[in-house]
């Protein structure tokens, strides 16, 4: 059966998954209050097109950061793909460049970042978390200069892993065959051996992340990078005037897909206070529950440059691999300019707040 809109990839992709692997991808933090509230808060938005204007041209092309993407889209960070596909990172990479799309590594690939650069035909970026062991961090640093990335998106919102129901019921470890292979297996080993009640990945956490950073540290990092940083996981204009104020090219607005802070603000409706605090002093992405290229439209209204996509393209990816996950943001893209088309905005430019209804649904 042909698969006509991003959601009908997920039962499928469940199917070809075992149960605990599926919890732990589509699982949240606590009561999973932003699974289903990312989704309602982009439903509640409406839009007021714009009739009689020349769309015979639509074109969806843009730039982020220096890099020419299709469309303003992009794969979010997500780590260890090869849990839904033996290719893993490299499939979703090569995905990502056939369809001119952003590519952001994430720090825990199953993939080596080399082979990653050398997949995909777009830009891409490195993500990471900030390790107790500096030296980890610089290390993954400079082989990312070295390979060409273009920009480092530091994840700032988890100073650890929060607690999510759905792996310790199952006590999710990564199994022997999955590998976080960008660092050493020692740094690694707490992912690895199933605990009953216990999650690996939040105990990997409690070990090796460094929850003692505050703003005053991202000079050092900066000191030591040509790159670009991207701040993921800002929420209030408040700590988006402090990214800017630190030397930030782009914050990236998401609640880390519902799996950080229970009850946090949904991204999209963070989004317009953010836009309004940076005003074009920094490039703004934003990501959680964007499920079709409507979506995409409404974040470029509130203020957005581009929008990551995270479950689906795994989704993608379990049912056909690179082709699967290359079909997902291909339908985002193809959605995308027909949203563009029909609201009378044949161009990025021309997407802006007075799209949107002033009286949400």
């Amino acid at each position: 059966m042909q698969l006509l809109s991003v959601d009908e990839y997920e039962a499928p992709a469940r199917g070809q998954l075992p149960a605990d692997v599926w919890a732990f991808l589509a699982g949240g933090s606590g009561s999973e209050s932003l699974i289903g509230g990312a989704r309602r808060a982009w439903d509640r938005i409406r839009l007021r097109p714009s009739v009689l204007v020349d769309v015979t041209r639509c074109d969806p092309a843009t730039t982020l950061l220096g890099g020419a993407l299709a469309a303003p889209m992009g794969v979010a960070p997500m780590a260890y793909h090869r849990l839904c596909h033996p290719v893993g990172e490299v499939a979703s990479a090569r995905a990502a460049g056939e369809q001119g799309a952003l590519y952001i590594a994430a720090m825990f690939a199953s993939r080596t970042l080399e082979e990653i650069a050398e997949a995909t035909s777009g830009p891409y970026w490195l993500q990471l978390y900030w390790l107790r062991q500096r030296e980890l961090l610089l290390g993954l640093v400079e082989r990312a200069e070295a390979a060409g990335y273009g920009a480092l998106v530091l994840t700032v919102d988890a100073p650890r892993v929060a607690r999510r129901l759905r792996d310790l019921r199952h006590g999710f470890a990564l199994p022997d065959h999955i590998r976080a292979v960008n660092l050493d297996p020692s740094v690694m080993a707490a992912t690895h051996g199933s605990r009953p009640g216990e999650s690996g990945i939040a105990r990997h956490s409690r070990e090796q992340f460094d929850a003692s950073i505050t703003w005053a540290d991202l000079g050092w990092l900066r000191e030591r990078t040509r790159l670009p940083l991207v701040l993921k996981g800002i929420l209030t204009a408040e700590d988006a005037r402090r990214a800017v104020a630190h030397g930030a090219a782009g914050i990236v607005v998401s609640n880390h897909g519902g799996r950080q802070l229970d009850h946090a603000v949904p991204s999209v409706e963070a989004l317009p206070e953010i836009a309004d605090a940076v005003a074009g002093q920094c490039a703004i992405l934003v990501d959680g529950g964007i499920r079709s290229g409507v979506d995409v439209l409404k974040a470029l209204a509130l203020g957005a440059d581009a929008a990551l996509i995270g479950r689906p393209v795994l989704w993608g990816l379990a049912c056909g691999g690179q082709a699967g996950a290359a079909a997902v943001l291909g339908l985002l893209r193809e959605e995308l300019t027909e949203a563009m088309v029909l609201s009378g905005r044949p161009t990025v430019g021309a997407v802006d707040r007075s799209l949107l209804s002033l009286h949400p649904a």
